[in-house]
């Protein structure tokens, strides 16, 4: 049985979890649209990502995919942390606010977080997705043995070899062009860079696992030639966050329909990781200053970008989006899902 037979899904198409941006109720119009939604709980606690897939469950009986972080523990260091948040000074002064005084990590790792892998194990969500690295063994064997599918991302072939040889059930193949933070492993080791379109056909020749494309994917057409690539599904986030179901807001919104959207850049200054995110004025920061680790870093950017907000300034906030955003369109999250099905037959044809 092939993955996406076993998922029930009409189109080999995942909208790609979206941390703030996805929403249970986006992920639930995929999934009744014949596509594998999606929800992100790296940013909530146990009891938060609960009450997520209980309001996702509430909305489809179809399945669904649950992101969790796995990075590693960060290490503190306030002198480096300290530097950072004089250098952002300036900034939130301009704005009429200070920077934090310490800084502090806002999201804790998978592999730190016992409640909710317990919470997992009591829900078992049809499929969970991991980004930035892999948890234990003995965690992978537990959600295995309560039947749940496990996907994980890979920037390269390294890391899906260690997809591999770890038991997930399918790679998603994460080229440069993607939105978002770069999943990779660990973001001090040499990073080649890869595109889409090539890592997938590397994949697909050099590891056993099904393969799901990730990076500038917009349309159809895209979706058809990682197939023709041979992966088995594409994995779409981008193309989703325009969709009124999506979490977006107004300004982020905006920004995607406008010239940004041509200029999108990868930057690690917003949050400790390299991310790509549209052109704006947090993107255009430069400076030579260590950024603390991730997500330690993420706290000063999301104080920047509140304090920014309140005075009506939106250009610092974490707008990721991929290369293909000039492709984006607007409309409902199920309309979506049935265009992409119209134009992947299309190029199929």
């Amino acid at each position: 049985m092939t993955l996406i037979e076993r998922l029930g899904l009409r189109l080999p198409l995942i909208q790609a979890p979206m941390a703030g941006t996805s929403t249970p109720l986006l992920a639930a119009q995929v999934c009744e649209a014949g596509g594998l939604g999606s929800i992100a709980v790296g940013a909530t606690d146990a009891a938060g990502a609960r009450a997520m897939i209980a309001q996702l469950r509430a909305l489809t009986a179809r399945p669904f995919n649950v992101n969790l972080f796995v990075h590693p523990t960060p290490t503190a260091d306030p002198v480096r942390e300290a530097g950072w948040t004089d250098w952002l000074r300036s900034l939130f002064v301009e704005f009429g606010a200070e920077p934090p005084q310490a800084l502090q990590s806002p999201y804790t790792s998978f592999l730190d977080d016992a409640a909710m892998l317990a919470m997992l194990l009591e829900e078992a969500p049809p499929v969970v997705s991991f980004h930035f690295g892999l948890p234990g063994a003995d965690a992978i064997a537990a959600l295995r043995e309560r039947g749940v599918l496990l996907l994980a991302t890979a920037t390269n072939l390294e890391e899906a070899r260690a997809v591999e040889a770890a038991g997930i059930d399918a790679v998603v193949a994460q080229g440069i062009e993607a939105g978002g933070h770069r999943g990779m492993f660990d973001p001090a080791a040499p990073d080649p860079q890869l595109g889409t379109m090539v890592l997938t056909r590397l994949l697909a020749r050099e590891v056993a696992l099904p393969v799901i494309a990730a990076g500038g994917i917009m349309d159809g057409a895209g979706i058809a030639a990682a197939l023709d690539l041979g992966a088995v599904a594409a994995q779409l986030g981008t193309a989703f966050v325009g969709c009124p179901e999506s979490a977006a807001d107004d300004a982020y919104r905006a920004a995607l329909a406008g010239p940004g959207a041509w200029h999108t850049t990868l930057t690690s200054r917003v949050s400790g990781r390299p991310a790509r995110a549209l052109a704006n004025r947090f993107t255009a920061l430069e400076s030579d200053l260590a950024v603390p680790d991730y997500p330690i870093a993420y706290h000063a950017g999301k104080a920047l970008n509140a304090a920014a907000k309140a005075k009506g300034e939106h250009g610092y906030g974490a707008q990721w989006a991929g290369q293909g955003a000039p492709l984006a369109r607007a409309m409902p999250a199920a309309e979506l899902v049935a265009v992409l099905e119209q134009e992947l037959a299309a190029a199929r044809a």
